[in-house]
């Protein structure tokens, strides 16, 4: 279980950190938002032990038969993993995957019963604002998105360098939640220096 608690908390890493990212006067709040999951995403990165084994992999075949809502909610699993599946677009098929196995599990557990609506509350939540930062960031201009390049890179430059080699990782896995035209510049802003 406590493999799938880690699992669980790496998935929903870049969702916790917009209750807690501090904006910063000087820098865009889509700036902000993008540079603070990046650090969480190395924070929690760096917590993490290293595995022993791969975990299984757990696709939609191998799942087990779901109650048609999560008990004491009016959810299916299928609109959980349709809201993944919409507010989570840059991410690979396999990823949103893992995502969805790790909520649908700690949402079945027992120990969580008290807290289940809640948690589907949190996290469409969280999965709302990352959709609503993507759709921002798209409808930006190319001017635009190279100044929030810019700023990005004067974040990047500040960290020790094992940190901006996590970012860089980060970026060439696409694991940011940017559209994929503003990933490949944060990566090369990144990649320049």
């Amino acid at each position: 279980m406590a493999a799938m608690d880690r699992v669980f908390r790496r998935a929903v890493f870049f969702l916790l950190l917009l209750a807690f990212a501090a904006p910063a006067a000087a820098m865009d709040p889509i700036l902000m938002f993008v540079f603070s999951v990046a650090r969480e995403m190395m924070e929690a990165n760096a917590a993490r032990p290293p595995a022993s084994k791969p975990l299984p992999e757990m696709g939609m075949a191998s799942l087990p038969d779901f109650p048609k809502v999560y008990p004491g909610t009016m959810i299916e699993p299928a609109h959980l993993r349709q809201l993944i599946d919409d507010c989570f677009p840059y991410l690979s098929d396999s990823r949103r995957a893992e995502i969805f196995d790790a909520l649908n599990a700690e949402l079945l557990n027992p120990k969580n019963a008290p807290i289940r609506a809640s948690m589907i509350d949190y996290f469409a939540e969280k999965a709302f604002a990352v959709r609503a930062a993507q759709q921002r960031l798209e409808k930006m201009s190319t001017k635009e998105k190279e100044f929030l390049a810019g700023e990005f890179k004067k974040e990047v430059a500040g960290l020790p360098p094992e940190e901006k080699a996590r970012v860089t990782g980060l970026l060439r896995e696409g694991l940011l939640p940017v559209p994929s035209d503003f990933n490949r510049m944060l990566l090369g802003t990144v990649e320049s220096e």
